[in-house]
């Protein structure tokens, strides 16, 4: 797992960007959230992921957040 912190995250559309593991960019989307509890992110969260390789390039999977 790698961890990172929120750029943004936009709740009505369910998607934004993380910076971590060297990626300035990973993106995130509400339905790759581990947790069925999480709903949203909020700037400056960080959370843990999976890297996974997308159609548009990387793509945060598995994410949780870190307490």
């Amino acid at each position: 797992m790698t961890t990172g912190v929120v750029k943004w995250f936009d709740p009505k559309k369910g998607y934004g960007f993380v910076d971590g593991a060297g990626q300035p960019d990973v993106f995130v989307h509400h339905t790759n959230f581990k947790s069925k509890g999480l709903r949203t992110l909020n700037q400056g969260d960080t959370i843990s992921f999976e890297i996974v390789q997308g159609e548009k390039g990387p793509r945060a999977d598995e994410v949780e957040a870190v307490k």
